[in-house]
């Protein structure tokens, strides 16, 4: 109940208003927000990669509705490219990029050609780009333009969300070689009819979509903080006789980061997904969602304060 309330709140005006003027509501967010600035961003980047993990950053300005908004995300992903390829980032850290943000919502065209616009940086730049998956009513939408842009660009990633009931069947289709891959549980309210509600019945559809891309001939990219998925990971990675270098583990930015140092220094990929901009109350609320440790972190921040 309280997830679906916080997921309903991360799209509700009036919710966003108490929470961005809240006192001391911008602390907390610092722990899961790399910041507002592409310096910010530039600054996470380099601390990270130089500990030896990965990097996806997020633009933060999902579900924009004009073409004006949408032109400046896009502006603000090539600034970004451009940073990295000048820093020789490029091998280090990629681009996540929500189709919300770039036009989908406008005109599914329109975000594609956007979408080609940073896939094209983003290549100057020596990375890659990852597409992310949102609400269960875009997958198709999204896995269209996924596999439009994989014509000139082959390495964009695709991201494939657990809880939502077509995951295994998706997992299936794009489990070929050069297909890279994010799974997650997924974060944002579906109804029962296309999604799984309850964490063990999510749980095992994470693991069934494991199965599925660890066999495969593709690029796994698990995205997951809980111990016994990265436990099962790895055991099917030596089931599997997959090298560390062919497939990798990501979590957020701001949790669990001894974990991914730990998974690291056994030799692991471990990418680290970095949100910022000042557009950061849809993502952080999803955040306070999937764990009610970040709720209570939040909590505890605002009476502490008080």
């Amino acid at each position: 109940m309280l997830r679906q309330a916080l997921l309903a709140a991360s799209r509700s005006g009036g919710a966003r208003r108490v929470v961005e003027t809240a006192p001391f509501t911008r602390d907390v967010v610092r722990r899961f927000i790399a910041g507002e600035t592409i310096d910010d961003a530039a600054r996470v980047t380099e601390g990270l990669t130089g500990e030896g993990l990965l990097v996806s950053l997020d633009v933060l300005g999902e579900d924009t509705l004009d073409r004006e908004g949408t032109e400046a995300n896009v502006r603000g992903y090539v600034e970004l490219l451009e940073r990295l390829g000048a820093a020789h980032l490029g091998a280090r850290a990629e681009v996540s990029v929500k189709l919300s943000a770039i036009g989908q919502t406008l005109d599914e065209a329109f975000a594609l050609d956007n979408a080609r616009t940073i896939c094209t940086a983003a290549r100057s730049a020596g990375t890659t780009v990852t597409l992310d998956m949102e609400d269960h009513t875009t997958v198709d939408s999204t896995l269209g333009i996924v596999h439009e842009l994989r014509r000139d660009f082959p390495d964009t990633g695709a991201v494939i969300q657990a809880y939502l009931r077509r995951a295994e069947e998706h997992c299936a289709e794009l489990a070929y070689e050069g297909s890279r891959v994010r799974l997650c549980k997924g974060a944002y309210a579906a109804p029962d009819e296309v999604a799984f509600t309850g964490k063990e019945d999510i749980d095992k559809s994470f693991v069934r979509c494991m199965k599925i891309l660890m066999a495969g001939k593709g690029y796994p990219m698990l995205a997951t903080h809980d111990p016994r998925l990265i436990d099962v990971a790895g055991a099917l990675a030596v089931l599997n006789e997959r090298d560390a270098d062919t497939f990798e583990y990501q979590m957020l930015y701001g949790i669990r980061p001894q974990e991914q140092r730990r998974l690291s220094g056994q030799g692991a990929q471990v990418r680290v997904y970095v949100a910022y901009g000042q557009e950061w109350y849809g993502y952080f609320m999803r955040r306070l969602a999937e764990r009610p440790g970040n709720l209570r972190l939040l909590m505890r921040s605002l009476v502490g304060r008080a």
